[in-house]
């Protein structure tokens, strides 16, 4: 087949998700297209080798189905992937990547579109490797990054050297695994031990279950206490950051739950603007250290006395960050995510338009779930907006600590605080998640 003529007579404006792509993100795109009278076409790319789960196989029906293109190569081969290509490259607009889980395959896919504005595939490596983001972070500024060291075992060698070298408290960190899967609070020498024979005995497990096609490596890190936040923010080609506005996040050990998943994401903040500046200075030299351009970066921070410090930054958007964001400031999160890669200006409202909270939430047991109530009656809260159940009546719970997931994520908005918190108790009281 020749294309050279049909690659001449191409319009630039096929933009394309890598990995994922749910509704909401075509809805965000078509909806600046009306608002702007543009004209989008919208294109899906998947691996043909890799082993979808069930939930990954709905994901990839759907989007199919209404998708302008589809591409599916095998993204370990360069030649299927140059060939896959090949027909859209001079109508490619952007190019972007949602799950973390996806980014090892987006940074395969980056050196075949060499002409679209991207994050290079090596900044990608450095923001999705734990051990190699503390190594950038650590020689950037020292100031801004917890202690580490890499732990290749569970022997009583690897053990005091992790003791003399990190002191406790400290957190166990698997590299790589998203949603603070396996990642484990250490007091004691004792805790240690069990927490690295668990995490080394799961490890391998997990990551093949997520979908990770990098090596599985564990950190020791110091623990430095502090109030939890996080910020997305969009960097151009230069390296220019427009922030969003920051969230505040309670974890699950903040609430009861002997395990560090994001429980509560709620914004806006109560941080002053000296905060918020002070902030965004971290988050600006994390960002640079990591050699981002071109992408989405979410940052998750720990407000100290000594400062504000990095716990990590990634090359995407934040978990349901598009629904905060749009909530409570009517901003359109998924198409500035590719605005800034076209590359044009992202359109960021700073009026506040209300309260949103992002929950998951989690059995207080792990085991068998016999029992989920209250869901119904969540719903009819004046505040609630979406629901995603993520187990039914005989999965298995498993802590985050663990490897495991959710049972359910729901989503709250209200004009008013003090109404959105009065919702948060009504759903905290309602709902009743049994195991055994």
């Amino acid at each position: 087949m020749d294309n050279s003529n049909f690659l001449k007579n191409q319009e630039r404006n096929l933009i394309l998700f890598v990995g994922k792509l749910y509704p909401h993100m075509i809805d965000a795109v078509r909806e600046f297209a009306k608002e702007h009278q543009r004209t989008f076409r919208i294109g899906f790319l998947y691996d043909s080798k890799i082993k979808l789960t069930k939930k990954m196989i709905e994901m990839v029906q759907n989007a199919s189905a209404i998708a302008d293109v589809v591409i599916v190569c095998d993204t370990n081969s360069l030649t299927n992937i140059q060939e896959a290509l090949l027909p859209y490259q001079n109508s490619l607009l952007a190019i972007s990547c949602r799950g973390e889980d996806q980014i090892p395959m987006f940074s395969r896919i980056i050196p075949h579109v060499p002409y679209l504005k991207t994050p290079t595939s090596e900044s990608l490596a450095w923001s999705s490797d734990k051990l190699l983001m503390r190594r950038r972070l650590r020689i950037h500024n020292k100031k801004i990054a917890p202690l580490y060291t890499i732990v290749s075992d569970g022997t009583q060698k690897t053990i005091q050297k992790i003791i003399e070298r990190i002191g406790f408290p400290l957190m166990i960190k698997p590299s790589g695994l998203a949603a603070s899967r396996l990642v484990t609070l250490c007091f004691h020498k004792e805790e240690l031990e069990k927490t690295l024979q668990t995490v080394f005995r799961k490890l391998k497990r997990v990551h093949k279950e997520t979908g990770g096609t990098w090596e599985p490596r564990v950190l020791a890190e110091q623990f430095i206490e502090g109030d939890m936040y996080s910020v997305d923010a969009y960097v151009t080609s230069r390296g220019k950051i427009h922030f969003c506005p920051f969230v505040e996040i309670k974890t699950g050990k903040q609430v009861g739950f002997d395990d560090f998943f994001g429980y509560r994401q709620m914004t806006p903040t109560k941080l002053g603007k000296e905060s918020i500046q002070e902030a965004e200075t971290a988050a600006e030299e994390a960002i640079h250290a990591l050699g981002l351009r071109s992408t989405t970066a979410h940052v998750e921070m720990l407000k100290t006395e000594q400062g504000w410090k990095i716990i990590e930054v990634g090359a995407r958007i934040g978990g349901f960050r598009h629904m905060l964001y749009e909530f409570s400031y009517g901003i359109n999160h998924a198409m500035n995510d590719i605005l800034i890669r076209i590359p044009e200006t992202p359109i960021i409202s700073k009026r506040v338009k209300g309260h949103s909270v992002a929950m998951k939430f989690f059995a207080k047991k792990e085991g068998i779930l016999t029992k989920l109530s209250g869901i119904k009656k969540a719903q009819e809260l004046t505040s609630f907006k979406k629901i995603y159940v993520n187990k039914n009546i005989g999965d298995q719970c498993t802590f985050a600590k663990h490897g495991g997931s959710s049972v359910f994520d729901i989503i709250l908005f209200h004009e008013k605080r003090s109404e959105l918190l009065a919702d948060i108790r009504r759903l905290e009281q309602m709902i009743s998640i049994d195991t055994e």
